[in-house]
């Protein structure tokens, strides 16, 4: 599934071709992914000039001067293919502007589009619940302190629970919880206060080096392809099952389950 930094690189990316531009055709190739289109989809966006384009957690968010915001989730097999040269049976919705062509494409069909109104999008069921946005002012030691008090859960699981921090997903709580030196297992509510100190930072850190690693990919994007990429980054722990700890005093990388998903971590550095 792509993640937080997926998901702000496809942004950044529409945003080159798209932002200011005018919709003039919409092209709907079947009536749902995960649940259905809306159903004045193809009414509101036709003609609609982008205001602007954002992120709110894992949902993209493509701004209209009608009032409205598409929002798209890009499920587990999501992507934006820019100018395709040939069609993909796949392709699920299509805007087009006088320069270019955008086609969603998503395989499994686990992603969604939904017109929201601007002036209400914090409100909107999917994102009222949601906690602060990593890269944010609101994500602070101190907000995790509050969040995390009396919780016997694991800090990584809580990490994971999107009312508490929106958009993080397994990849880069596994890859923060190591550069904080906190272990998974920890139960969020004994985490210390030197402890999140540290964490913030860090997910903050890997956050902005995953979405450096892909913004500078896109500079060819618009290859024979013509998508837009998701990129693998250096990772310290995840998926290195067996392998050395990139830190001097560290050990061996473990994996393990938690709530269904796999952890990975150093049992010597992380404590």
């Amino acid at each position: 599934m792509p993640e937080l930094p997926e998901v702000e690189t496809t942004v950044r990316g529409l945003a080159r071709f798209l932002d200011g531009e005018q919709i003039t055709r919409v092209q709907l190739n079947r009536a749902n992914l995960r649940r259905p289109f809306p159903d004045d989809l193809v009414q509101v966006l036709t003609g609609a000039t982008i205001t602007g384009l954002g992120r709110r957690a894992k949902y993209g968010l493509i701004g209209l001067d009608r009032g409205a915001t598409m929002v798209f989730h890009l499920g587990m097999s999501g992507r934006w293919r820019i100018d395709p040269e040939t069609a993909d049976p796949h392709d699920h919705l299509v805007l087009e502007t006088t320069s270019h062509r955008f086609a969603l494409c998503d395989p499994r069909r686990f992603g969604s589009v939904d017109l929201v109104g601007t002036d209400v999008l914090e409100a909107w069921p999917q994102f009222a619940a949601l906690g602060p946005e990593p890269l944010g002012p609101g994500l602070t030691a101190a907000h995790l302190k509050t969040a995390f008090k009396g919780k016997t859960q694991s800090i990584k699981l809580c990490l994971l629970d999107q009312r508490i921090v929106a958009g993080l997903g397994n990849i880069y709580v596994c890859e923060a919880l190591w550069r904080a030196g906190i272990k998974p297992t920890r139960q969020a509510g004994k985490v210390t206060g030197p402890q999140l100190a540290r964490l913030v930072p860090a997910i903050v850190d890997v956050l902005e080096a995953s979405i450096r690693d892909g913004g500078s990919t896109l500079r060819d994007y618009a290859a024979p392809t013509g998508e837009l990429g998701y990129f693998a980054s250096a990772f310290d722990v995840y998926g290195r099952t067996g392998e050395a700890c990139h830190r001097e005093d560290g050990g061996t990388i473990r994996r393990i389950a938690q709530g269904g998903r796999s952890t990975w971590f150093c049992p010597v550095c992380q404590k």
